[in-house]
């Protein structure tokens, strides 16, 4: 089994952790600034990923994106909106801002308990579909065995074959990986899925799927994020972070990029290497900012 902190001279720390963590939670209320919540909103990934979702409802959303702008002059867009694979199409057809992403959860989301076979085909059909962003979950199954190998391979292979689909295309894809913090029951697991992730390609890691009890909190978020600096130190290589799963206030928001600003710097603060993973959210940062109650979404 690779020696993970070894290689990139970093363990996790709890009681630093949870120190940090505490002085952070005790200054929020000076973090919720304007600017600080229009920067969160334009990190979103706008989220439909229900059992009833249709391609009606999923157009409907798309429209609400596109109109963001005439309905809240000054907003900036989010950075993407986020559904079923079979979806991607309905979205890359009725959006109207190229800046905004098609991303599509996929590779037999939300479990990855499938045949790698079947994962490499529904992350191919989602890329020639339209998805500019890919979110597969890691092979939880493999990795709780200890069985590394097969959990980083199947990220290589679902990672080369969108490349592939999207080269065609003239185009290129990230590729964000789920660790479902929630079932990973230490830092020492979390910091470890979060280097195999990285090493395959990712080039996000992310919290949560929302579809389990526990998904994002602020400790699997300043662990996985410590891991990515440390990362970087060692290649030079990026790579962002979402949260998501349970973001549901302005709060949450501002927990979450006061964990990237301190561990990451304020480089990271930007959408090509930090998102959200929303669907309440978005009402509560635009209720906010008016200082009224919307539910535009």
């Amino acid at each position: 089994m690779k020696d993970f902190y070894k290689e990139y001279g970093y363990s996790p720390d709890k009681e630093a952790m949870d120190r940090t963590l505490d002085l952070i939670a005790a200054n929020l209320e000076n973090v919720v600034t304007r600017p600080v919540l229009l920067s969160c909103f334009s990190m979103m990934d706008v989220t439909s990923l229900k059992t009833d979702d249709t391609k009606t409802s999923i157009r409907k959303l798309t429209e609400k994106v596109n109109n963001i702008q005439k309905e809240y002059p000054g907003f900036p867009m989010p950075a993407s909106i986020c559904v079923y694979p079979d979806f991607a199409g309905t979205v890359k057809e009725y959006k109207t801002c190229d800046e905004v992403h098609v991303t599509a959860v996929a590779g037999c989301f939300p479990s990855s308990q499938s045949f790698l076979e079947v994962k490499l085909l529904e992350c191919g059909m989602a890329v020639e579909q339209g998805a500019d962003e890919i979110d597969i979950v890691l092979s939880l199954g493999a990795f709780l065995e200890g069985d590394y190998e097969r959990a980083s391979d199947e990220i290589r292979q679902i990672r080369s074959c969108i490349d592939e689909k999207a080269a065609r295309q003239g185009r290129k894809i990230i590729l964000k990986v789920i660790l479902e913090t929630g079932l990973l029951v230490s830092q020492d697991l979390i910091a470890k899925a979060s280097f195999l992730a990285m090493e395959a390609g990712a080039d996000f890691i992310k919290t949560s799927t929302g579809k389990v009890s526990v998904n994002a909190t602020p400790a699997a978020a300043y662990t996985m994020c410590e891991c990515i600096a440390a990362y970087y130190r060692k290649t030079g290589r990026k790579v962002g972070f979402k949260p998501a799963g349970g973001i549901s206030t302005v709060l949450d928001a501002v927990s979450y990029y006061t964990i990237v600003s301190t561990v990451l710097g304020e480089e990271w603060l930007d959408k090509s290497l930090f998102r959200f993973g929303v669907s309440r959210l978005a009402n509560s940062i635009i209720s906010e900012l008016l200082r009224k109650s919307e539910s535009y979404f």
